[in-house]
Order: C-alpha cells, then structure tokens, then sequence
C-alpha cells in the first residue's frame, strides 16, 4: 500500500534520522506493525504531537517494517519508548536493563483473539474449540505476535494435543492482522487468527472483508498490549521522566486519538503483569 506523499516525507525523514546522531533532546518511539502502514502513521503522529505537548520536549514516531524490528531499534536505543505486543514487550524488556512496561489499554488486561473461518468451510461460531477445522488451511499473523501467533498457537495445542502443522493441512503467516482478515475472506487461508480489536473495528467500519471472514471462536483472556519505555530515560531528559511519559499516557483522554488504537483509556502497568505471555512464550521456545 502506498503510503500519501506528506507521510511519505515524514517517515522517511524520520528513518534517515536514524542513520545520524540523535538529538539528544528528542524522545523517539515506535509500535509493532500491527496494521497497514497508512494507518499506523496516521495514528501515531497524532500520538507524538500529543506526548509532545505533554512532556515538553520534542517526541517523534519511527515506522518500523517488522515486529523483530521494533525490538531491535529498542534495543539499539533508535527508540526509547515503544507500543508493543505482549510478546515483543517481553522480548524488548529482556534485551534492555531496567525497561519497564508502563501503561496498558484498558482491553489488554483480558486480550483475546478471533479465529475467523471463510464462509465456504461451513463454520459457524461456538463456545468449543472447532474441530471441525481438522485438516482445513490456517494462518496466523506476525510470527512473534501475541494475539496473532503465540495465545493462538497455545491454545491450539491445549485444545487438540498436536501442533498446529499436525492438526491443519497447512499453516503460514500472514503478517499483520488486518492482512489475516484479508486473506481469510478471500478465500487464500480457510481459517486464521486475528487481534479481536482488528476486526470488531472492521465490523464497525462495515468493511466488505467480514461479510466472508466470520467469528468462529475466541481464545481466554490474556494480557497483550503495552507501553514499555527505556531504563535510561530518567538520566536524559530528568529525574521522574519515566513517570511523566506514564502519567502523559494515562492521562490520554482526547476520544478521536484513543478511537484509532481503539481503546476506551490506558491504565498502569508493570512487568510482572505480562508473566504470563513468558512462560508461554518459553513453553513454545519462541524466547532466547
């Protein structure tokens, strides 16, 4: 998808401003790709204009193409706060002494995913896991997303005994969320694994992809989404800044800006609440 020409500008000048000396005075962040890239610009420049007039300093948002991505640039200090998924929350927390998850949706402390299935296979929605879907084809999203990959593989293997390459015909990835949704109503992939707020928005938005692409099950609930900012960040830019951007996120009221993540508000959060996605995450061999 291309993106239009101003944002175009904008994300490309913030790239190569990576590629420089950082301006010791500018707060950089990012956000796992979750979605098209159109939007996830859109939304967080709103969102750095925002944290901008709240902290007093300049705040800038770095697209990134990849969930490994967002990490790295984490990691490598390109970046010193980020919107993570629980999983690359995790995995970002651990490159990184100190780092710390600060804020959460009000939704993601019981985070869920849809399975979605094409109309054609004949899947309607239940309680039960469907295992109808035996033998049937199936994607997940990202590789290293929570809600995407790692709850949905789980509970595939605490539901059927077998992995999921066994248990379906055939498994691939699709990339982000809104792309499963494509795909899956098109017909590509039978079934997927999706963000449930990705496609409660494309209800919503009265997209023409859930007309084919339907709920089939959902998965319990699970901690997902977070704010994880840097250990350092207190000794650059002052004592307590780490709670300033905290109370600057919690204190994020502006409807229009919390609708396009969408979340109702966001609330405090620690590393001991994700727990949970880590020991999943172990179980599944998907941390280092």
């Amino acid at each position: 998808m291309r993106l239009p020409a101003r944002l175009l500008f904008s994300a490309l000048a913030l790239a190569a401003t990576l590629g420089t000396a950082r301006a010791q005075d500018m707060l950089y962040f990012s956000a796992i790709p979750d979605e098209d890239e159109t939007k996830l610009v859109e939304r967080f420049t709103k969102v750095a204009e925002y944290l901008s007039d709240q902290l007093g300093v300049p705040v800038a948002f770095v697209p990134v193409k990849s969930y490994p991505a967002a990490v790295t640039a984490f990691r490598n200090d390109q970046v010193q706060l980020a919107w993570f998924g629980g999983l690359s929350g995790v995995q970002a927390r651990l490159a990184v002494p100190d780092a710390r998850a600060i804020a959460q949706g009000e939704e993601d402390r019981e985070f869920v995913s849809y399975f979605i299935a094409n109309t054609e296979t004949g899947l309607t929605e239940s309680a039960d896991f469907p295992d109808a879907a035996r033998g049937m084809t199936f994607t997940f999203g990202a590789k290293t997303s929570t809600s995407g990959r790692l709850m949905p593989e789980y509970h595939i293997r605490e539901e059927t005994g077998e992995a999921p390459d066994s248990f379906f015909s055939r498994v691939g990835f699709s990339g982000d969320h809104s792309q499963t949704l494509r795909l899956v109503a098109s017909g590509a992939w039978q079934i997927g694994a999706l963000n449930f707020a990705v496609y409660d928005q494309a209800v919503a938005d009265n997209a023409p992809e859930v007309q084919t692409a339907k709920v089939i099950w959902k998965t319990p609930p699970y901690p997902d989404y977070n704010w994880t900012i840097r250990g350092d960040v207190d000794q650059r830019w002052g004592e307590g800044f780490a709670d300033k951007v905290q109370a600057a996120l919690i204190g994020m009221d502006d409807p229009d800006l919390l609708a396009t993540f969408p979340r109702k508000g966001f609330i405090p959060a620690s590393n001991a609440d994700f727990a949970p996605i880590e020991d999943v995450a172990r179980q599944l061999d998907l941390l280092e």
